[in-house]
């Protein structure tokens, strides 16, 4: 990731922030309607698991410019969700609702600029995250 793909991430993400919760039912209802295999590997209060994701995002977006900090969280983010049932081909579709969900919640805003520093940051920590938790690099697309 260059730096002005880090900045055009961080920027972008704090506009999804006061929308959050509608973001992340939005990610979760495309979720289950584009993969429903995946429905049966969250079982918690789907609320909770929104607000989850969202301070999960948040936190990994604001450490994007000091990437080696966030490492060891999404390395041992990755080996949790081993343990939850999931696979390294989820990666690629949970990245692609991603970007559906941003696309919509930032809608004129989003660029083919903007989609290309999200999918640069996806990437480079999903591949990590396969890489960590199976011991395999993997692309996730």
């Amino acid at each position: 990731m260059t730096p002005e793909q880090v900045t055009l991430v961080q920027r972008s993400f704090a506009q999804v922030v006061p929308i959050a919760d509608q973001a992340a039912r939005l990610f979760y209802d495309r979720l289950f309607e584009v993969a429903p295999a995946v429905r049966p590997l969250f079982r918690g209060d789907m609320a909770q698991q929104g607000q989850k994701l969202m301070a999960t995002l948040a936190a990994v977006i604001e450490g994007l410019s000091d990437l080696p900090r966030v490492l060891p969280a999404a390395s041992a983010l990755a080996k949790r969700h081993v343990s939850y049932g999931a696979r390294p081909e989820h990666y690629a579709v949970v990245g692609e609702t991603l970007l559906w969900t941003l696309e919509r919640g930032l809608a004129s805003q989003w660029t083919p600029q903007l989609a290309a520093a999200w999918t640069a940051a996806y990437t480079t920590l999903s591949d990590y995250m396969i890489e960590q938790a199976y011991g395999r690099p993997q692309a996730a697309e």
